[in-house]
Parts: structure tokens; sequence; C-alpha cells
């Protein structure tokens, strides 16, 4: 079991770490563009840069080890499709030393999982792992989705 967690934590390590390596240039947002499915660090990120771009789903956790985040983060990975259809960006915070901008606005305790509208509010705070399921729902009912899929619904007719 603990080999397994290794080797994921391996993979999601160098999913992160891959987002450093390709032009360092762009913007979070030209990167996120790019590839939707990659994990962004939250220490790199400010919320101004994000606003009505995407929904930032932060992950917090005291340590890359907490079952929970481990948990979440395979949760994520496993349909990342889903939530790039529904313009959400994971970030990921796994250093309460560090104190980050959205961990100093958010405020977590250990585990926390908070869901943030393209307009910078919180949709929601979780202290366990979320199926992306339950989060693309939570997301499928803010109106501004809502008017999304109008409009998309509008530029196939």
């Amino acid at each position: 079991m603990k080999i397994l967690m290794n080797i994921r934590w391996a993979a999601f390590t160098i999913l992160i770490g891959a987002t450093a390596l390709p032009a360092q240039e762009l913007t979070t947002i030209e990167r996120w563009n790019a590839d939707r499915a990659i994990v962004f660090d939250a220490a790199d990120i400010t919320l101004s840069e994000l606003q009505w771009q995407a929904r930032p789903l932060v992950v917090f956790a005291d340590t890359p080890n907490d079952p929970n985040f481990q948990q979440q983060i395979d949760l994520l990975l496993a349909r990342m499709e889903e939530l790039a259809l529904r313009d959400v960006i994971v970030l990921t915070d796994t250093d309460p030393a560090a104190m980050s901008n959205l961990r100093t606005q958010l405020r977590p305790r250990g585990f926390m999982l908070a869901l943030l509208a393209k307009d910078g509010t919180v949709a929601f705070r979780k202290p366990f792992p979320w199926d992306v399921r339950e989060i693309s729902r939570s997301i499928d009912k803010m109106p501004l989705r809502d008017q999304e899929i109008r409009d998309r619904r509008d530029l196939n007719q």
C-alpha cells in the first residue's frame, strides 16, 4: 500500500513539476488554457489573475502525506476533463508555514477543499474529500454556469 501511495505521489509531483518547465513567461491562465489537466501550486497564484477566467478549486493540507489530501487529489485527477468543462483550475497548498495568499484569505485548518466562483467569492468549503460528481453538481447550480451553458447552446445552433 505504501508503495502505491509513493508512486501516486511521485506522479502528482511530476505533474506539478511539469508546469514549471515549459515557457516560464506564460501566465497562469495561458498555461492552464494550454493544458487544463495541470494542478497548480497555490503559492504561485493570485486570485485576481483568475477572476472571471476560472473557478479555483483549492485543496489545502498541512502536509502532502495527509490521507484526505491524497484521496482528494486521486478523485480530481481521475476526472479532470469534467472539471475542465466547468472552467475549474485545481490549486494545492500543503505548506502552512509559507502562508500563501490563498491560505491567508481562506484560513484552512488542516485539510480543506474550497471552491471559489469566477467572481472570487467562496462557493463552498469542505473539511473532507469530495467526489468530482458532487463538485460538478455544485458548480452546475451556479447562475453564471447556467448562463455559460445557455451561451454555448446558442452558439451551437
